[in-house]
């Protein structure tokens, strides 16, 4: 049942240092992020694996929130490709680039992955370090890094329901 996933999701800063995350379970959490819901089912995104060490340093030089790669295994930047959306869907990646990464997020729970989203975008200097690091386009926005590893660390509940922030409407 998802609402374990969402219950056991973590944002994980500390990882297995040469853990292995097969490129056949990045597909299935890259085919998680391409099933979320899109404005008028644009697509918007793009993705970068990274699994190059000296690209992750650098990602980590540039984004002080991401020294968490240092031990993980490999990370996922994702991007929006705003020649993708036009009409009634422009301006809202977002909304459809943060489904993609929450849907990212439990995907590796259920697969036994820790991950730690940090968001690049709307940061204009990391957009625009990113864009340099990558060589990307204009057109091409860069929303966030997910670090993806084997967790080294046991991580507790953070979340919980609260029926304060609720108002019904009936």
């Amino acid at each position: 049942m998802v609402i374990k996933e969402i219950r056991d999701r973590r944002s994980v800063r500390n990882y297995v240092s040469g853990a292995c995350v097969s490129d056949e379970q990045i597909k299935v959490l890259l085919e998680a992020a391409m099933l979320a819901p899109s404005a008028c089912n644009s697509r918007p995104w793009a993705f970068l694996v990274v699994q190059n060490r000296e690209k992750l340093d650098e990602i980590s030089k540039i984004h002080p929130y991401t020294q968490m790669l240092a031990t993980a295994s490999c990370a996922i930047v994702v991007c929006a490709d705003l020649s993708l959306q036009s009409g009634v869907s422009e301006g809202f990646f977002p909304q459809d680039c943060g489904a993609a990464t929450q849907n990212v997020l439990l995907q590796a729970v259920e697969l036994g992955l820790g991950t730690c989203w940090c968001g690049i975008y709307p940061k204009d200097d990391k957009v625009r370090a990113f864009r340099s690091l990558f060589g990307l386009s204009g057109n091409v926005v860069p929303f966030c890094v997910i670090a993806v590893g084997v967790s080294a660390e046991e991580v507790g509940s953070r979340g919980f329901y609260e029926e304060g922030k609720v108002e019904w409407i009936k």
